[in-house]
């Protein structure tokens, strides 16, 4: 009988406590110093070379983004390809919508980011904060949509490129493996007998 009650109590642990949550605190300070070093690196871009104002590396889609690939680095939202390429293709239609319907910000925020989710499950590449991404290009303010595609080029794919680098660094301490695929797969040469 104690048995079942030990087995009953430590299932509802491990439905508290699911498997992706961090418990290790050497975790959380990894965790800590990727996403800090991977905001501030764009952050200090921007300082550096934009007016201080002009915030336009720093997007609010990679707060999220590195909640995905610094936190929860197994899950398949934070893989590289669903990271660069939710974005890019997220920053891609937004700006397109934003050119197509300028004049009506709800029809246009509302239209890019449905169609940024769809587009993102047909490649295969769905990212949360990729629809942030593209609602960010037409929402976003005056010199935003001043860029036009070089939103897409700047801040978007260099930005998570660094959040992508930095990602490899800092996950691929200690036991922690990311991505959780090789991205370069080892091809078998087969030798004809």
């Amino acid at each position: 009988m104690p048995g079942k009650i030990i087995r009953k109590h430590y299932r509802r642990a491990r439905y508290v406590l699911y498997r992706e949550t961090l418990i290790d605190a050497k975790e959380h300070i990894l965790t800590f110093i990727g996403s800090f070093v991977g905001i501030g690196l764009i952050g200090l871009l921007n300082s550096q070379y934009l007016v201080a104002n002009d915030n336009l590396f720093l997007i609010g889609s990679f707060g999220a983004s590195s909640v995905l690939i610094y936190g929860i680095i197994n899950s398949p939202l934070a893989q590289p390809r669903n990271l660069i390429g939710g974005h890019v293709i997220s920053a891609i239609i937004g700006v397109t919508i934003l050119k197509l319907f300028p004049n009506e910000l709800w029809f246009a925020g509302a239209l890019a980011v449905s169609l940024s989710i769809v587009a993102m499950q047909i490649t295969k590449t769905l990212h949360p904060p990729g629809g942030a991404t593209a609602l960010i290009a037409v929402t976003g303010g005056v010199k935003i949509k001043a860029m036009g595609y070089l939103y897409v080029f700047s801040p978007v794919f260099t930005g998570v490129l660094i959040l992508f680098m930095v990602a490899l660094v800092f996950n691929n301490l200690r036991h922690r493996k990311y991505p959780a695929k090789p991205i370069f797969k080892r091809r078998r040469i087969h030798k004809p007998l």
